[in-house]
């Protein structure tokens, strides 16, 4: 019986909501081998981080490296310590979410323990098999690892976000190998918002190359405002200069699944409908009748933009 080790995505005073979808996926595991889920954190002065794992519900564990190696979280530092957690706990699954940090960490994880690394699970079938998404979505691929140790990564809006009060796991302290000099932290030029995060907003509203320039984006930000949403885009409207990259919803972008989201101007492009089809309600509105958007939209409006969205914003 293998315990399953989950590695924390956090700021060093909180959990990124990703690692909690990424604990449900490990509670999904270990309901069927009988092991235990335990947390990795690591970083630097993350005593506030590592408490609340030890809350979330379902963790037996937490593991703390509080070192000045892993004040920024760089994988090449992070890498060989999750890896000599692993082969010095006799962990048998090692879960993060599918975020830029879980797809940067896991894969050098993978390589170290010379294992095939399972990237953006949507399913666990048993202990050795899950289900992940491939064709931008469109095929659902069941595979099954025979390694001895399973290194995933998991889409987090195909899990259910766990409990994070309810759990009281001890909190233990581990030893890492320090800086492994391969890479140094130069800086971090963040985007500040009042505005929730994109992809743990209940309410998205995106703009594509339907919005014709940046201008108008204000348009949507007025009826986000509103609704209390993230403002997301198309890689059309991103690779138009429209917005920033970290707008950009989609295959190459970020995956969402809120309860509303409203696309604007957007085609429906796969790769666009591959980030955000698993949303509860979709709402269309695009001039063009013929879009492919409106094949998965629950509401669609035929009408031109730059009248309907005002009109929305208006009645709300």
């Amino acid at each position: 019986m293998a315990n399953i080790l989950v590695i924390a995505d956090h700021d060093g005073a909180s959990l990124k909501p990703a690692t909690l979808n990424a604990v449900t996926a490990a509670g999904k595991i270990a309901s069927g081998i009988g092991g235990d889920v335990h947390i990795l954190v690591a970083g630097k002065g993350a005593q506030a981080a590592a408490e609340a794992a030890a809350k979330v519900a379902g963790v037996a564990k937490v593991l703390l490296a509080d070192d000045a190696a892993y004040e920024h979280q760089l994988p090449e530092d992070v890498a060989p310590l999750v890896v000599s957690t692993v082969t010095g706990g006799g962990y048998g699954h090692v879960l993060a979410g599918a975020t830029s940090v879980g797809k940067n960490l896991l894969p050098r994880v993978a390589a170290l323990l010379d294992v095939a690394a399972i990237s953006d699970i949507t399913a666990v079938v048993s202990a050795d098999t899950f289900e992940r998404p491939i064709y931008a979505g469109n095929a659902i691929a069941t595979v099954q690892s025979a390694d001895a140790v399973k290194v995933i990564t998991v889409r987090t809006t195909a899990f259910e976000t766990a409990a994070s009060e309810g759990g009281s796991a001890a909190v233990e302290s581990v030893s890492g190998a320090g800086a492994a000099g391969l890479s140094s932290f130069v800086s971090a030029e963040l985007t500040k918002s009042e505005r929730p995060e994109l992809t743990a907003a209940r309410v998205v509203v995106s703009g594509g190359r339907g919005m014709q320039s940046g201008e108008n984006f204000p348009l949507l930000e007025a009826l986000a405002d509103k609704l209390g949403a993230a403002v997301g885009a198309s890689r059309a409207a991103v690779d138009a200069g429209f917005v920033p990259n970290d707008y950009q919803v989609g295959q190459t972008g970020k995956i969402v699944a809120p309860e509303l989201y409203i696309a604007v101007g957007i085609s429906g492009a796969i790769q666009h409908l591959a980030g955000m089809k698993d949303s509860k309600v979709i709402v269309a509105i695009n001039k063009d009748e013929e879009a492919p958007i409106f094949q998965v939209a629950d509401y669609g409006l035929v009408a031109d933009l730059f009248k309907a969205v005002p009109e929305l914003t208006a009645h709300i």
